[in-house]
């Protein structure tokens, strides 16, 4: 694909076929996807791939403690609830992804069911867990590189027919997700990935997430018009 084709052609896949991904392509993704600046070239993340049975126990172990009220348990700073302008994009992308998927808005049962889910990593036959080195815990460069490579892999992803979505709800249960997937003390949790061939006739597959203006998010200085 070209490069135009990867960024304006991608989307969060939430529905996958139970296809297996071959390791040797992951490895072709994540070489792809390191490729992504870091501050003074720290290159302060680490990869944990998990599929087949430790996938299902971490999938089983998240829902369950969720169900039964657990609290969440993330490693890293989720800081305040959304307001404004923020609180109205997570919400417009929740009812396009509802619309899509024929959840009403008083439908507990399937609104339970799509959050379980997301617990589940969206039933993908890959989740990629994304670590970073404690050393370095407290810096906000490290989280700032971590997006970057999160997107540089769920793009070179995209470009090679696979899906992909990043994802909170599957690492909230880090002692699971630190028990199943062997994730090493010296490694702080900082996201999951969701990885597969998408299902097409997955209807929130479809939805294409809106995005704000080049207008409302840059401010130029200096040019001549």
């Amino acid at each position: 694909m070209r490069f135009d084709d990867v960024i304006l052609g991608r989307r969060s896949i939430r529905g996958y076929k139970p296809d297996p991904v071959p390791k040797a392509l992951i490895e072709e993704i994540i070489g792809l996807a390191m490729r992504a600046p870091s501050s003074m070239n720290t290159q302060p993340w680490n990869f944990y791939i998990v599929t087949g049975e430790p996938l299902d126990r971490i999938r089983a172990g998240n829902t369950e403690r969720m169900v039964a009220g657990v609290p969440q348990s993330r490693e890293f700073r989720t800081g305040q609830a959304f307001v404004g302008p923020h609180r109205d994009r997570q919400v417009g992308v929740a009812k396009q992804l509802f619309s899509a998927m024929g959840i009403e808005r008083d439908d507990k049962d399937k609104r339970q069911d799509w959050v379980l889910r997301g617990f589940r990593q969206f039933d993908a036959p890959v989740c990629v867990i994304v670590t970073y080195d404690r050393v370095l815990d407290g810096s906000d460069d490290t989280p700032f590189d971590c997006g970057a490579v999160a997107t540089a892999l769920v793009n070179a992803a995209w470009s090679r027919g696979l899906g992909a979505v990043i994802n909170s709800q599957g690492i909230m249960q880090s002692p699971v997700v630190r028990e199943h997937a062997g994730i090493a003390d010296d490694q702080v949790i900082m996201k999951s990935i969701a990885l597969g061939w998408p299902d097409e006739s997955f209807p929130a597959n479809a939805v294409v997430s809106e995005r704000k203006s080049v207008d409302e998010a840059t401010v130029f200085v200096g040019f001549d018009n």
